[in-house]
């Protein structure tokens, strides 16, 4: 794995859709920029999947965000909660993901709600807010085969359902990735 000075901090939001947050996984595994969050990222995306999936039990989601933690083990932001008064943002719930953005020094948050990160705020912090969509059309153009290579590792590891590369793009689809979606089109029999 390479390693790249490029930081992004993972919003709660993107870490909640169980696809998403496993492709983010496989695209921070592949070493294009350093994936970050926090006890308290994981803690609002946990407690929200547990809301709204009686199925799942606190262990199992408790073991999700464990093995996220030791396949990035860097990955947990600590240090960033004495910021957080100091921060404005349109909901201050928000502002530990800011904190967080601030300590690690990322260039970028992931996150579906950008109103709640307004780019005139971040700026002041060099800090960019983008629709993991965008995030992941970026890295895309950064290296393809990289994208690429994350996208067949996560389609591959699908068990419960498999799918084939058509449906991992509907899947994509479903996510909010349209963008993703077209640019890995092309490349839906290597998926």
């Amino acid at each position: 794995m390479r390693c790249s000075p490029f930081t992004a901090v993972y919003d709660a939001c993107v870490l909640y859709p169980a696809a998403l947050r496993d492709l983010l996984m496989w695209l921070g595994l592949s070493g294009l920029y350093r994936a970050r969050w926090t006890r308290q990222i994981h803690e609002e995306w946990k407690r929200n999947v547990l809301k709204n999936r009686p199925d799942l039990t606190p262990d199992r989601v408790n073991n999700i965000s464990a093995l996220m933690d030791k396949a990035i083990p860097d990955a947990l932001v600590t240090g960033y909660e004495d910021l957080c008064s100091s921060l404005d943002l349109p909901d201050p719930d928000d502002r530990h993901v800011l904190a967080a953005a601030i300590r690690s020094k990322a260039e970028v948050i992931v996150t579906f709600n950008l109103k709640d990160f307004p780019a005139h705020v971040l700026a002041g912090y060099d800090i960019e807010p983008m629709h993991p969509d965008d995030f992941i059309s970026d890295l895309w153009d950064l290296d393809q085969a990289a994208v690429l290579a994350a996208a067949q590792k996560q389609r591959r590891a699908l068990a419960r359902p498999s799918m084939d590369g058509e449906g991992y793009l509907e899947m994509l689809m479903r996510q909010g990735l349209v963008q993703t979606s077209k640019v890995l089109g092309p490349y839906e029999i290597m998926l």
